[in-house]
């Protein structure tokens, strides 16, 4: 069975047909039979003795983009010239690029924007080193920083591979919050070398956004920042997750009627993510939640000795459950997966009470077949774009450092995130609210200026009262 055709498999078909015969009517229906979706067919040449057609198909995965080339190539006539991976092609040479806010037209220019007019810009800095987020790209850079420990998907791939994701984190912060980001990937998984590292760059950005570094260590590295930089540091797969689930989990409780300080949750996951968003939900108001981890239900009777893990046990579980996953989702309200593939399943979901949550987040298979979960559940989200109710970090992190650098804010805090997440939350109106809508569009023409407007708000109230 093939997969789902995506966009992220499309490829374009050079080929060349004979004018004139049926060829050309085979390659879509060929393109389909194998699977495949014909998204565009353009005549690139014509000749008296062929045409040249740029065929665009999507596929589910290059295996599949290999059969259906094949079958291509099999029909009578049809001559396949190349076949290029648009994905490859967008990311030729990168995706981000650095450009000069002004023109170098003269010697006045260059005076100005480099030696020897520079000199000056640079010593009143060294008079004042605040002035550097006035006169410096540093008001508006935030350095994307990973060690390519745990990228979404991939795993331990390394700071070379990380990179194509850090520069799409760069392009998604210049896009929807007009700030300059700069992919930093460390050669090194060691905390402290990670943290000395990033201290040392810090003082040309005004944030440091942490990607795709492994737990326990990036609870470690986040901590020890925190402590020692003037700067918001902002640990992505932790809290722009953190703040999509809660957005995500007040709008479906308005759709199923409760309230989140009366509902039972159970958390699977105690990895970054999982502690994050407990903590944020806890934060907000969640008073009764069940976290799960591959040993079970987490509770001060397990003797764990893992910091985090005892916090857990303390922090929740006022029932005193013990047992497996499936041992505590009976009459629970939500579930909110962020840890492996098919955990559980419809009969599992069959159990928990009367308007269900299921939030199935682990990417991109999810703990549960979605159609599945639908069977039972009233609101369904999942992290995967082809199905409602995405779960999407873009909604959270480039309205949040937009707020962030604006306020020139030194720190980040639970009332920050929670803002953010209201935000989001907010996007949806009312009369939009649904069980397949309960978060908007990351291209929503209103989020991120909304989450931006909500930070920046918070974060100045912050620097006021930490003033007086």
């Amino acid at each position: 069975m093939n997969p789902s055709p995506n966009i992220s498999h499309s490829i374009t078909v050079r080929l060349e047909v004979p004018p004139g015969g049926t060829a050309v009517g085979h390659l879509t229906t060929t393109v389909e039979s194998a699977g495949g979706i014909v998204t565009a067919l353009d005549v690139a040449a014509s000749r008296s003795d062929a045409l040249r057609i740029d065929l665009t198909i999507a596929a589910g995965d290059t295996a599949h983009a290999d059969r259906i080339v094949d079958a291509l190539r099999d029909i009578p006539d049809v001559d396949v010239k190349k076949v290029s991976d648009r994905t490859f092609l967008m990311h030729l040479g990168g995706v981000i690029e650095t450009a000069s806010k002004h023109p170098l037209r003269n010697r006045d220019d260059l005076s100005m924007v480099y030696t020897p007019g520079v000199a000056r810009i640079c010593q009143a800095i060294a008079a004042d080193r605040e002035d550097a987020r006035r006169l410096t790209v540093k008001r508006n850079s935030v350095a994307v920083v990973s060690d390519g420990s745990a990228v979404l998907g991939l795993g331990n791939i390394g700071p070379h591979a990380a990179l194509p994701v850090m520069e799409g984190k760069a392009a998604l912060f210049k896009t929807f919050g007009a700030i300059d980001a700069w992919p930093l990937c460390l050669d090194t998984q060691d905390v402290d070398a990670i943290v000395e590292t990033v201290a040392a760059v810090a003082p040309g950005f005004a944030g440091i956004n942490l990607e795709d570094i492994s737990a326990p260590r990036c609870f470690e590295i986040e901590k020890r920042l925190r402590e020692r930089l003037d700067i918001p540091v902002f640990h992505d797969d932790q809290h722009g997750t953190a703040i999509v689930v809660l957005a995500a989990l007040r709008n479906a409780l308005r759709v199923v009627e409760k309230s989140l300080d009366e509902v039972r949750v159970v958390l699977v996951g105690a990895g970054a993510a999982g502690t994050a968003i407990l903590r944020l939900l806890l934060g907000a108001g969640l008073r009764n939640v069940v976290v799960c981890d591959i040993d079970g239900v987490v509770s001060t009777d397990r003797g764990d000795t893992d910091p985090t893990l005892k916090w857990i046990g303390e922090n929740t579980n006022p029932e005193g459950l013990s047992g497996t996953l499936r041992d505590a989702l009976p009459g629970a309200d939500v579930f909110i997966g962020v840890s492996a593939p098919g955990l559980i399943g419809a009969a599992d979901v069959a159990k928990m009470a009367d308007g269900a949550v299921v939030f199935a987040l682990a990417n991109p298979d999810p703990e549960i077949d979605p159609s599945l979960a639908r069977e039972h559940a009233t609101v369904v989200a999942t992290g995967r774009s082809d199905y409602p109710n995405q779960i999407n970090n873009v909604l959270a992190f480039p309205g949040i450092f937009r707020g962030l650098l604006d306020a020139h804010a030194h720190d980040i805090d639970v009332p920050v995130l929670i803002a953010a997440a209201e935000a989001i939350a907010a996007c949806v109106e009312d009369e939009e609210l649904n069980a397949d809508y309960i978060v908007p569009s990351v291209f929503h023409p209103e989020v991120h200026h909304r989450v931006a407007e909500s930070v920046e708000r918070v974060a100045r109230e912050q620097l006021r009262e930490s003033s007086s």
